[in-house]
């Protein structure tokens, strides 16, 4: 409940989050048939970089502000989706803006298509129903995000995507993010599930997920690392764990990812995993 993402918008961990989404809703995108998107962990859904919480940290400017020399063209068409989202949010509500998922999520969303946006920090929440409840193929909660998770699927369109995001303020959050992943195939076994998670101690972060390897359903590990993946104080890289991932996504991050690793690396190291585990596709 003290986690406030303000601090930390437009970071490397949010480059890499956003990059995945948008190209996970593009795939969605392909099909005329709705989908649902549920965001479970959704913040406030906009941030002004020149606020006090961002100008305290600058971690953006680690993150999003390296993104401003173009690519090459292979990882610029992966990147547009995501380009082209930042610009619009960009434009509809000022240079300094940096959107979070909601923004995103309503930005790209037809509106045959309905979005779940999810928030338990009671400031946060009022800030996101303020901006999102009055839109029409929108909903705002306020609830514990894992009792949102398991209440919205599966969604009666039977599409869609979860997007997960967890603070990981407590000890144990990341074994229980694996076991409700589990939970959650159980229920909705043709969902895309993606989990977003810090890396710190890689080697904590292994023994968690393995149990992934296990899952019924293809799962793509996928990691960047932007310091040695070794001090457990520190927030050295960030992953996700994509179940029923699009058959286009693992392809695109083999991509993009090299390209995101040099370009956000601090003291010259930088490295990516792009990894299927879990049953085949």
């Amino acid at each position: 409940m003290n986690y406030r993402h303000a601090y930390h918008a437009g970071n490397f961990a949010d480059v890499v989050k956003h990059l995945v989404l948008t190209r996970i809703l593009a795939h969605l995108l392909k099909k005329a048939s709705p989908f649902r998107v549920v965001d479970t962990h959704a913040g406030i859904g906009l941030y002004d970089l020149e606020a006090d919480e961002a100008t305290r940290t600058q971690e953006w400017r680690e993150g999003i502000a390296r993104l401003d020399t173009p690519f090459g063209a292979e990882v610029e068409a992966v990147l547009a989706p995501y380009r082209d989202v930042v610009a619009s949010v960009k434009a509809r509500h000022g240079a300094q803006v940096y959107p979070g998922s909601p923004a995103i999520i309503r930005e790209m969303l037809r509106s045959k298509d309905r979005g779940i946006f999810n928030e338990l920090h009671p400031e946060d929440y009022e800030r996101l129903s303020e901006r999102y409840n009055q839109v029409p193929n929108l909903k705002t909660l306020h609830l514990d995000a894992w009792n949102a998770l398991h209440a919205m699927i599966p969604p009666r369109e039977k599409r869609g995507v979860v997007l997960i995001d967890p603070p990981f303020e407590e000890l144990g959050e990341m074994d229980r993010l694996v076991a409700e992943l589990a939970r959650a195939v159980e229920k909705w076994p043709s969902g895309i599930l993606a989990a977003w998670y810090p890396v710190k101690d890689l080697r904590a972060v292994n023994r968690s997920l393995a149990p992934l390897g296990q899952f019924p359903k293809n799962v793509l590990r996928l990691e960047i690392y932007v310091e040695r993946p070794d001090d457990p104080t520190r927030l050295t890289g960030c992953g996700m764990a994509i179940v029923n991932p699009p058959w286009t996504l693992q392809a695109e991050m083999e991509t993009v990812l090299p390209a995101l690793a040099e370009r956000l690396a601090r003291d010259d190291y930088g490295a990516f995993r792009c990894d299927s585990i879990g049953a085949p596709a």
